[in-house]
């Protein structure tokens, strides 16, 4: 019934097709990676292209399409839409498309930035109102007390931040090449790197689900 469900607690058709749920995921950035890396053969090979700008707004418009597609096997295959990946992929839709349109790569350059401002922003509000919004996205795959829910929400909170400033840093300092390198080989082994060292707090406030039936 439900079009969003946690990123990650693999439904049925996620455990059976594990290989296209990995690709759906990092498909649109390797499309972007190659497509900054080889935009002037691109253009060689498919001239309408040219029509979007120099490399990376070409290597933009190919990540819109390639996210638009992602997002939509997802949901034919995996029946639902994962939250994070959807919200992501409605930011890369409009600052991309701002920048080509106005043929400006600062919008598409400034998108993690949104995305992970938005994350932060929202898990350390929502702790200030009492809600440990993330528990929304983790409670099926693990359970925790309430001051384990609250510690990982504002770690978290503060991670999304720190990559938020840790993406401005990179694009307002460094080389268009530096920076998609960044996007797509940098991010994901720090996220990694993040999560695994939580563990021991998961550890430690994990609470043991009842398997007997009982309500």
């Amino acid at each position: 019934m439900h079009s969003f469900e946690s990123d990650t607690t693999p439904n049925r058709q996620e455990k059976e097709h594990p290989g296209l749920k990995l690709a759906l995921e990092l498909g649109p950035l390797l499309v972007f990676f190659f497509a900054n890396l080889r935009g002037e053969w691109l253009v060689s090979k498919f001239p309408v292209l040219a029509t979007l700008g120099g490399p990376l707004l070409v290597a933009t418009g190919l990540f819109m399409a390639a996210t638009v597609i992602s997002l939509i096997v997802s949901k034919i295959v995996f029946k639902h839409l994962p939250v994070m990946p959807f919200v992501s992929g409605i930011v890369v839709v409009i600052f991309g498309g701002l920048s080509i349109w106005l043929q400006d790569e600062t919008f598409i350059k400034m998108k993690p930035t949104i995305v992970n401002t938005l994350f932060g922003v929202t898990l350390l509000i929502g702790l200030m109102f009492g809600k440990s919004l993330l528990g929304y996205v983790f409670n099926a795959a693990f359970q925790l007390t309430p001051e384990g829910w609250q510690k990982l929400t504002l770690r978290w909170g503060l991670f999304f931040l720190f990559l938020a400033v840790l993406n401005e840093v990179v694009w307002r300092n460094f080389s268009d090449a530096t920076w998609v390198n960044f996007k797509v080989w940098g991010t994901m082994p720090i996220t990694i790197a993040f999560t695994l060292a939580q563990m021991p707090l998961i550890m430690k406030h994990s609470i043991e689900q009842d398997t007997s039936g009982k309500p």
